[in-house]
Order: C-alpha cells, then structure tokens, then sequence
C-alpha cells in the first residue's frame, strides 16, 4: 500500500496481517481524491474508522492542513502512528482512539464557534455493519462541526445503497468500482428531509456511476 500523490508520493504503509482491516484500495483511493481535487489543499479531513490511516495520510500528503483519524481497534490505531512517524508528520494529525460514534461525540464536544470547520469526512465501516452505517450517517447529518458546503463519502459494497437524503446531507454523486462505492453527501444547502426507518428494510439496487 503506498501514497498516490504529493509531497509523500510512493512512500510504502504498513498494514496489520490477517482479516482485521480490509484498506480501501490504492486504486479506490486515487479515484477520491482525483474527485476532490485541489480544493483538498489547506482542508481539514476526517477519517472515521481509519484502520492503517491510509486515506487521511494522504489528505495530509496532499497539503490538507489537519486530518483527524478516528479508529477503535487499538493495534490499527497504534499503526496509524507508526505510518505517521515513519513520514516524520508531527503536526496536523490527531488520532482518536475510539469507536466511530464517540470519536464523532468527541470532535463535536471539543468543536467551539471559533474553531475551523471539517471539510471532508471519509467513512468506511466494515462492509456488513449495516448500523454502524445508519448511526454515522444520522450523526454527521446533525454535526454542527460540519463546514456549509462539506463533502462526507461513505465507501461501501456496491449492493448496498444509501439513501438520497439524511437530514442535512443530500446524495449527489456515486462512484462504483469492482466490488467497492464511494458515495458521496454535501452537507449543508438543502432541507431536512429524513428517512426514518431507512436501514430497517432491505435495499434495492440503484444506478452507479463506473470510474
């Protein structure tokens, strides 16, 4: 697994052995930030369960100013730090050593009026963790640590489709590559409109959109 691009270009992380983590891959990775672009550069990014930390280090690599990891699994938060150090990144990261709701709680508690906004937060929960799914996505449509015009993306199984519209996110774009989604949620310019009861129902395909 290496760093697509900027200042850590090609530089190798390390992941943990065995079915622990499953990272998003190299090729997933660059299509995200091929769709983020340069607005990435001087952002702050969340990374909620983060596993070897890969996408915010590469937010990082590519000049974000602050990435957040958030991740419960303590020998995957343990080789976020590694991978930090190895890259010599001693400012501009932080990582947060719990489960992808109270990380979430504790970001939102330590938030003031003052403090900068987020401008991307990637979620990537296990493929079959349906809940943790619906419990990050009803929270981030609340955050009020959210910027106006924030991007959250979610990846996950082609088959499983997320809804349109959750409170303040509304769906407006979704990448499908091999077995893997990117979906993604501005935050922020539309109205409330949640889907109650969303996740409790079996869920249809819906069109993708193949990079």
């Amino acid at each position: 697994m290496r760093i697509i691009a900027g200042k850590y270009r090609s530089r190798i992380l390390k992941s943990l052995k065995g079915p622990a983590l499953r990272p998003t891959s190299d090729r997933l990775r660059e299509t995200l930030f091929n769709v983020l672009g340069p607005a990435i550069v001087g952002s702050r990014f969340v990374d909620v369960f983060a596993g070897t930390g890969a996408v915010g280090i590469e937010a990082l690599s590519r000049s974000a100013a602050e990435a957040i990891f958030v991740e419960n699994h303590a020998p995957a938060a343990k080789l976020i730090r590694q991978n930090l150090d190895s890259l010599k990144i001693t400012s501009g990261a932080t990582i947060l050593t719990a489960d992808a709701l109270r990380g979430l709680e504790m970001l939102a508690a330590r938030h003031k009026s003052s403090s900068a906004l987020v401008d991307y937060v990637f979620v990537d929960p296990p493929y079959a963790a349906a809940v943790d799914y619906a419990r990050t996505l009803e929270f981030l449509g609340s955050a009020t640590f959210l910027a106006p015009d924030a991007l959250v993306i979610f990846e996950h199984h082609h088959k499983f489709i997320l809804p349109e519209q959750f409170a303040a996110l509304r769906r407006t774009r979704v990448l499908k590559q091999g077995e893997a989604t990117l979906t993604f949620f501005l935050n922020g310019v539309f109205p409330a409109q949640q889907e109650h009861g969303f996740f409790r129902r079996a869920l249809p395909l819906s069109p993708s959109t193949k990079e």
